[in-house]
């Protein structure tokens, strides 16, 4: 008899077009298209309880059941000691021993208690999202499974909300993965600087392709509500050519009332340094980022009645990157220097001239 999945179970989220956006929707948003990181902030932005639960759910623990609450209370009580010890940092109790976890994202969303909890929630989530994100890595390391593997348990999973997204309506034309080969990861490794197999963040990758530009957002927000969490962006890994954020403000007025509120000034994005594909053609259009996907590995476990293991979370995440377009753009980016074709060529003169540096003789001139 198959035992009964351990994944939670997501309530039903209905489709939120930008109208309909407000600060909270806006502050995801920006985190993804300039990959940000959750670091830099200073508040969430929960307002109710069933926020949070769903949120946790996303990060795939449901903390109704006592050992994916007791995981989430032995997260906090670490980050708590590490503040204490390394800081002599003062935590309230209100924050180190909340009633329940959910009351420490409306603490640090201003929802409940005063400022003061606010800060300290904050600082304490901060370095929770470190600790939960070392044991994600750390959990698969120890257990076997094979990248492969993996990969067919990210894919499954993404394919259901691609599922679902067409179930919604949502002006999708376009949905595709692909896992790179061999000859690509040798390629890609020798065109860049670090040669190091970790640096390849697409191994994985899925590309979006929306009916119209104005679709851009909406499917992007979508995600962030039923795929990954939207703090589980990797910081420095967006490149995106396709949605400024200060266009994505000027082409929706209402979102100038939330500016003064927002974690970084609105002229931000223009003083980061950004380097961009060095292959990709000049005019080529696009959002490209990376996130850690959440993967509950109940299957590779003891049942948690059984588990005698010191360190009992449950959860590893896994790379995965997305590319989403719209269809006209897309349709441009296929044309001329922008095509697959000739990034490729561009690539492969970086690593033959790369390859050959100092070993082949030149021919002599005339």
């Amino acid at each position: 008899m198959k035992a009964p999945s351990l994944t939670p179970v997501l309530p039903d989220t209905p489709v939120r077009t930008v109208a309909e956006m407000g600060l909270r929707e806006l502050e995801r948003i920006r985190l993804i298209l300039r990959g940000g990181s959750v670091i830099e902030w200073r508040r969430m932005h929960f307002q109710v309880r069933e926020e949070v639960d769903r949120f946790l759910r996303l990060c795939q623990l449901d903390v109704s059941r006592p050992f994916d609450e007791a995981w989430a209370r032995l997260v906090l009580a670490e980050a708590v000691a590490y503040l204490r010890k390394t800081f002599n940092y003062r935590v309230a109790d209100a924050v180190a021993k909340p009633g329940e976890i959910h009351d420490l994202f409306l603490l640090a969303s201003g929802a409940k208690g005063n400022a003061r909890h606010r800060r300290i929630a904050c600082v304490v989530l901060k370095v929770m999202h470190v600790i939960q994100h070392i044991e994600g890595r750390d959990l698969l390391f120890r257990l076997a499974i094979s990248e492969a593997e993996l990969a067919e348990l990210v894919m499954e999973k993404v394919l259901g909300v691609a599922r679902e997204m067409q179930e919604k309506g949502l002006p999708v034309v376009e949905f595709a993965h692909s896992i790179k080969t061999q000859d690509s990861l040798v390629t890609k490794l020798l065109a860049k600087k670090e040669t190091v197999a970790a640096q390849v963040y697409d191994r994985t990758r899925f590309r979006i392709v929306t009916r119209s530009r104005e679709d851009l957002l909406p499917v992007l927000y979508f995600l962030t509500q039923r795929l990954f969490p939207f703090h589980l962006v990797v910081p420095g890994q967006t490149e995106n050519t396709l949605v400024p954020f200060k266009g994505v403000l000027e082409e929706n007025p209402h979102f100038e009332q939330f500016i003064p509120k927002l974690h970084l000034d609105r002229n931000y994005e223009d003083r980061e340094d950004r380097g961009g594909n060095t292959f990709s053609g000049s005019s080529y259009r696009a959002l490209n980022f990376v996130v850690d996907i959440p993967v509950r590995m109940d299957a590779y476990l003891p049942p948690p009645e059984e588990d005698m293991r010191p360190r009992k979370g449950r959860v590893v995440i896994s790379l995965v990157e997305f590319q989403i377009v719209d269809a006209e753009t897309a349709k441009q980016n296929e044309l001329g220097e922008n095509s697959h074709e000739a990034y490729k060529r561009r690539q492969k003169k970086r690593v033959l001239k790369r390859l050959s540096q100092g070993l082949v003789v030149p021919k002599r001139q005339g």
